[in-house]
């Protein structure tokens, strides 16, 4: 155990809370007995890790996280296999992914090493919190919010890691099937230079408003375009994208406004190892509706902690409705979810050597 967490106190809950059914999961809807939270102070450093019942956070109303945004956060998930293992999906590249993040909005470097243990001894406190279902699994929310009592737009000098755990079902209630996009043309979610390539509060609140907008015309999620040109396409949702053209897959690069998705990141490494050409490349909306005209698109599917895989089935943009494969899941997105899902849950071989067993030190 990392020398922080020697002085790790754990305090258990006196009342248990009621678990849900397996149906009754949704997406982010119940929480386990406890949580952990770590501070800061410019005088202390990272200081007084604990794992405490799940509670309520007191904070002053002054607080900067209320006023000036500054908060960070990861997704990522446990996974029960059938012989009681509890297996964590590459949890280095979240905890570097935060690291990136908190250096974009001013916050302290958390140690990895630190982060991966504290993850451990809280799934060890909650373990029987972790569903086996199928589809489902033990969703991890860490989070940094400044919480110095101040009006001021400078950085906090005081601030709170905090991890909280969820058992969840499958993100998309339409389950592994395409799904309708709106493409939008209106709204932007973020540009280069600003914080797109920060998960940070603000890039989902952004969105909210075409998110709404798209549900009320009957979509799921809307496709962002870049925020310069109006042509470039960014992100699905929340998720990175991927098509599938002519049996090449490309995806968006990396350009300082889409997130660096751990999924994305798993499904081009998955790809080069079946020897699948992936190209990362500024794609163009014009170019996917030619391409589509052209029967060259045949695939095309998001990827994300939440959903894993997440089809596409119809695009509309302008007003112009583009339906891919048929509005049926892709051969291609259909494997990819199968393998990398059969890998997380520990049913399949882990080639790349991703998964990493959630056994804490001295527990």
């Amino acid at each position: 155990m990392g020398k922080l967490l020697q002085s790790l106190e754990i305090e258990l809950t006196k009342n248990k809370k009621q678990q849900p059914a397996a149906d009754e999961l949704g997406f982010g809807n119940h929480f386990t007995d406890h949580m952990f939270i770590m501070d800061y102070s410019t005088d202390n450093g990272w200081h007084k890790p604990r794992i405490i019942p799940y509670q309520p956070i007191v904070l002053d109303p002054a607080a900067k996280v209320f006023h000036y945004g500054q908060t960070i956060f990861e997704g990522l998930k446990a996974y029960k296999t059938d012989d009681g293992r509890v297996l964590l999906f590459r949890p280095q590249k979240n905890i570097q992914r935060m690291n990136r993040s908190n250096e974009r909005l001013s916050v302290p470097e958390l140690h990895i090493d630190t982060v991966i243990e504290a993850l451990k001894q809280l799934i060890a406190v909650d373990k029987d919190w972790i569903p086996t279902a199928p589809s489902t699994s033990l969703y991890i929310r860490p989070f940094i919010i400044a919480t110095q009592p101040q009006l001021g737009v400078a950085p906090s000098t005081h601030y709170q890691f905090i991890i909280i755990m969820s058992p969840v079902g499958a993100y998309y209630t339409e389950g592994v099937n395409p799904v309708k996009i709106f493409v939008e043309s209106e709204y932007v979610r973020s540009v280069k230079g600003g914080v797109g390539e920060a998960k940070t509060a603000g890039n989902y609140a952004a969105g909210l408003k075409a998110q709404e907008l798209a549900k009320e015309k009957g979509y799921s999620q809307v496709l962002w375009l870049d925020g310069v040109h109006r042509k470039y396409i960014e992100e699905v949702g929340s998720m990175n994208v991927f098509f599938k053209l002519n049996g090449v897959v490309h995806t968006p690069a990396l350009n300082g406004s889409i997130l660096d998705g751990v999924t994305r990141n798993s499904i081009i490494q998955l790809l080069r190892h079946w020897n699948i050409e992936v190209v990362e490349r500024p794609i163009t909306i014009e170019e996917l509706y030619e391409a589509s005209r052209k029967g060259e698109l045949e695939e095309a599917f998001g990827t994300g902690t939440a959903a894993v895989i997440s089809p596409i089935g119809e695009l509309n943009w302008q007003d112009d409705v583009l339906v891919i494969n048929d509005g049926q899941t892709g051969e291609l997105s259909k494997k990819l979810y199968d393998t990398l899902t059969g890998i997380q849950m520990g049913k399949l071989a882990d080639p790349l050597g991703w998964m990493v067993e959630a056994t804490p030190v001295n527990v």
